[in-house]
């Protein structure tokens, strides 16, 4: 430390703005080690909590000999368990996220997946099966905590990139897990027992990652810094809340927030992709949930190695992410066609649910069932920017916490009538009827919509149009008459 106290040598005097500018990179250096080892842990912590080779077979592992239960018991008492829970835990998870920041939920959506292959290892009841169920739900739900992590440790100006970074790294490891799992079944003959075990390995492994996590110092909502207002738009709602305290705070901005979502619930666009989230989303989770079941009904295979799930959610996660990817370089005007092309996508969706349930043919299942979720991760990335483009980052947040709590509302209501016991209590094939008929009906209303849109258009465009050549007899026959004026009069018609 005295070093730098020491005047130099004079001959060393006459350069003293190159030793300042080879000092100031080092603290820039720093920063860029520091997020690139921000990034790498985090895309790899990411893409290992996505290796569980034995996902993709959980069902036929419960239908087959390992736990022998019978297809209604999977149908209609242990896979609703998931729909229940999730809704269940949703909120306080997500509250709780942003309270405790992040890290302490990640742990506990760790803690949750070795839960679930220990059940499934070890449980034999009914009751075992629904608990790894509700643990099932707890996870999914803990999902938000390592999408909001990201964006609680790097600067703004690198949202888009640790974003774009985290999510490909996350689609990698289902990708890379969907495929181990069927090389293993396929080509190393490894039971469902043992790839259960397997899983239960790497999910232990990555509770390991998440200990070695950093917890942020700061959160969205609950543990803002002071003074960190930047414009935000938190501090901006709660500059007219007073200085009453950050209980005073906390409420005004809460009230304030809620009266900004409902005012931008009126602008046309949100409000139709707000709507298509909730409503597509829940139909889309049901099909998901319980398409694993119909494959084991239209092709109940004795031998393990002919059980092709893994491979055809490799497939389907490949086709979604091509899909995503090309998505963003769609060019057209969605203030007009967003009706049109949602409704395409939703009839088409309907139509490849009936092609899944009427087929005996396995492979043809299989590949609308991949069609089926590219289609739907097609739309996904323009529903995200078509709800967030107007929105601040705590607003968006509310947004979609909004939009999935209603549609796991949604799933939860058509679950209980259609799926559970204590309702209709349909099995796998009539429960897809009823799925192809949402989507159907889904689909008439947006093509109905995007009809009406058409038509408002096209009447206000002819009534200027009406209005003019109305007043036409009115004008002096002398401009009638003036041929060098037409141009100019036809150019400020058009």
């Amino acid at each position: 430390m005295m070093v730098s106290r020491i005047m130099p040598p004079s001959c060393c005097r006459a350069m003293p703005k190159k030793d300042d500018d080879a000092k100031k990179p080092a603290p820039e250096t720093a920063t860029d080690q520091r997020w690139k080892l921000q990034v790498f842990y985090l895309c790899f912590y990411g893409f290992m909590t996505q290796i569980r080779p034995g996902e993709s077979f959980i069902t036929p592992y419960l239908l087959g000999s390992d736990k022998n239960f019978t297809q209604a018991e999977v149908t209609n008492e242990i896979t609703p368990v998931l729909t229940y829970s999730y809704l269940a835990v949703l909120v306080p998870i997500f509250l709780l996220t942003d309270y405790l920041r992040y890290k302490p939920v990640l742990v506990l959506q760790s803690l949750s997946h070795i839960s679930i292959w220990l059940l499934l290892v070890l449980g034999t009841s009914v009751l075992a099966m629904q608990l790894m169920e509700f643990f099932y739900g707890v996870t999914m739900a803990a999902r938000i905590a390592y999408s909001s992590y990201i964006f609680s440790l790097v600067a703004p100006s690198r949202y888009q990139r640790m974003a774009s970074y985290s999510r490909s790294a996350v689609l990698l490891g289902v990708f890379t897990s969907s495929v181990l799992g069927q090389l293993c079944v396929t080509l190393g003959s490894v039971p469902f027992l043992t790839l259960n075990y397997v899983s239960l390995g790497f999910v232990s492994f990555g509770l390991i990652l998440t200990l070695f996590l950093e917890r942020p110092r700061r959160s969205l909502f609950f543990n803002r810094p002071k003074g960190a207002g930047n414009g935000a738009e938190l501090d901006r709602m709660a500059g007219g809340a007073g200085g009453g305290g950050t209980g005073g705070w906390r409420e005004g901005v809460l009230c304030r927030m809620l009266q900004e979502v409902g005012t931008l619930a009126r602008q046309p666009q949100l409000r139709l992709w707000s709507l298509w989230w909730v409503f597509n989303s829940a139909g889309y989770y049901l099909v998901l949930y319980y398409v694993h079941i119909l494959w084991n009904e239209i092709y109940p295979a004795m031998d393990n190695r002919r059980v092709y799930n893994g491979g055809v959610d490799a497939a389907s996660t490949l086709l979604g992410a091509g899909a995503s990817f090309a998505a963003g370089y769609m060019k057209i005007r969605w203030t007009l066609w967003s009706e049109l092309v949602i409704g395409a996508v939703t009839a088409f969706q309907a139509g490849l649910l009936l092609v899944m349930n009427t087929t005996c043919n396995i492979w043809l299942c299989y590949a609308a069932y991949v069609l089926f979720r590219g289609s739907h991760q097609f739309l996904v990335p323009i529903a995200i920017f078509q709800i967030a483009t107007s929105l601040s980052k705590e607003l968006c947040a509310l947004v979609f916490g909004i939009n999935t709590f209603f549609a796991t509302v949604l799933k939860t209501i058509i679950t209980i009538i259609v799926v559970d016991k204590r309702g209709l209590g349909l099995s796998v094939h009539p429960q897809f009827y009823v799925y192809f008929a949402y989507f159907t009906l889904l689909a008439v209303v947006y093509l109905l919509l995007a009809a009406v849109g058409v038509g408002i258009r096209h009447s206000r465009r002819k009534q200027p149009t009406e209005l003019a050549l109305a007043r036409e007899p009115c004008q002096p026959p002398a401009e009638a008459l003036a041929p060098e004026k037409s141009p100019e009069t036809d150019a400020v018609r058009a």
